[in-house]
């Protein structure tokens, strides 16, 4: 019992130094790129992004390299999913989301696609390859650059707006920088260790601890990103926030791991994920459906969107444990 309050207050630690990370590697990143004049909406599509799936990022490359696949790719599949369901359903029921034409033509198809192309290298050969896992990189590079050109040729639809330049400080950008990367490194490694720990001692597969635990407590700066934005009537910044993360999970996230380490999950387990690939994209076309619909997501949608995330995480805790 001991051990397993122990491992509990490691889980937690983890999570908060892994968030806490990346909250700095985006501080020090962002003040590196403005110091050099980078746009600030190139600096948000692109560093601001990727930090918050910096914590995604690290357990599924920690988990991939020593050898926990499954719970890798359970882990995009069930942030993507909390992304969608949650972030957005709670934000929708404080405020109903108003949803911009570039994310109806641009970003939410891509989000879609990127689902797809998983599915079909999932479905080849059972495994993430470095080949594919580079052509999602690839599709990453090439989503960025279409959206910077995109947004430069519409930057009142994009809503980009000049932003205050703080004053550089050499060291502390430098300290921001090395400290966030070293936080998020050691947060993953704690995560992992301690998810598996606790996951494996009440019999739950490695994909199910990727698909909840781990899933859930990455996605905390989208929840709480999305959440302070809807709060503050900001609700086009919190659907782009969903959906960017989505789309970066996948294309970044497996990308790099699967760079790293082919990503295999194997005949076992491949039905399961396929089922997770189906509901996700499944959802995601219902969600794409609210959107166009007035375009804005109303609050029962929001209802709707939470009460089918609840009903499948019952539904894969009960089949796994029992």
């Amino acid at each position: 019992m001991g051990i397993v309050i122990m491992k509990i207050a490691l889980l937690l630690v983890g999570f908060f130094i892994l968030i806490k990370g990346a909250d700095f590697f985006v501080d020090g990143a962002s003040s590196l790129a403005k110091r050099f004049n980078i746009p600030a909406f190139i600096v948000g599509l692109t560093i601001c992004a990727l930090g918050t799936s910096a914590p995604e990022l690290a357990v599924s490359i920690t988990a991939a390299t020593s050898g926990s696949n499954s719970l890798a790719i359970g882990n995009v599949l069930g942030s993507n999913f909390f992304n969608l369901m949650v972030v957005l359903g709670v934000c929708a029921m404080i405020n109903p989301i108003p949803v911009t034409k570039t994310l109806l033509r641009r970003d939410y198809p891509v989000s879609i696609a990127a689902m797809t192309l998983l599915s079909v290298f999932l479905m080849s050969d059972a495994d993430v390859s470095r080949v594919e896992a580079g052509i999602l990189f690839s599709c990453l590079i090439g989503y960025i650059v279409w959206t910077i050109i995109d947004t430069k040729k519409h930057p009142e639809e994009a809503g980009v707006e000049e932003e205050e330049e703080d004053a550089f400080v050499a060291w502390k950008c430098a300290l921001w920088i090395i400290g966030g990367a070293i936080a998020i490194v050691l947060g993953g490694d704690l995560v992992v260790e301690s998810a598996k720990y606790l996951g494996n001692s009440i019999g739950m597969s490695e994909k199910l601890i990727g698909f909840t635990i781990c899933a859930i407590g990455t996605s905390l700066p989208e929840l709480v990103t999305s959440y302070t934005a809807s709060k503050k009537g900001q609700n086009d910044m919190a659907m782009g926030n969903v959906i960017g993360s989505n789309i970066f999970n996948i294309l970044c996230i497996l990308g790099i791991s699967g760079m790293i380490t082919p990503i295999a999950i194997g005949d076992a387990n491949l039905n399961a994920t396929l089922i997770d690939c189906g509901i996700n994209m499944g959802v995601c076309i219902l969600a794409y459906i609210f959107c166009i619909t007035d375009k804005k997501v109303e609050r029962w949608e929001g209802g709707v969107l939470v009460s089918i995330y609840l009903a499948y995480m019952v539904y894969n805790i009960v089949k796994d444990l029992f």
